[in-house]
């Protein structure tokens, strides 16, 4: 993940992965690009998402976002960590203490970005595209 990461982005991919995890059951994303303007995440998918879905989508991202939850962080032995989250993305290298990063009671991940003090810094989510191809199901967002 650059350095450069915009902190609000960054807390919206952390929404929506829970969020589709809720609704699909695919877990977070295996692949994200977080730019300040547009940022995609990739999922193991069977399919196309529907119009229907998509709506569903920004709609429950956008009530997390609505909800003001508080953004903080918590750290965690590695051994502790891993018993409770998927370290796969945590790098070896990382050390024994890991941060961890709770949106609310809504999310909770391993991660290194900035992130918002609380979810109404976020702005408005929208889904720009989506598209699915060979198991992968890649969806493109912004903020307004």
């Amino acid at each position: 993940m650059k350095k450069t990461v915009d902190p609000r982005m960054h807390s919206a991919e952390h929404i929506l992965n829970q969020t589709m995890d809720r609704m699909f059951g695919c877990g977070r994303c295996v692949n994200a690009h977080v730019e300040k303007k547009k940022s995609k995440c990739d999922y193991r998918f069977d399919r196309q998402l529907t119009e229907a879905e998509i709506r569903e989508i920004e709609h429950r991202v956008n009530d997390v976002i609505a909800a003001d939850l508080p953004v903080s962080e918590h750290y965690l032995g590695r051994s502790e960590a891993e018993k409770k989250y998927n370290l796969e993305k945590v790098p070896e290298n990382a050390g024994d203490t890991i941060r961890i990063v709770m949106v609310g009671d809504y999310d909770a991940c391993p991660c290194i970005g900035p992130h918002v003090a609380h979810t109404k810094q976020i702005g408005r989510f929208k889904v720009v595209s989506t598209s699915f191809d060979k198991d992968m199901l890649r969806i493109r967002f912004k903020l307004a």
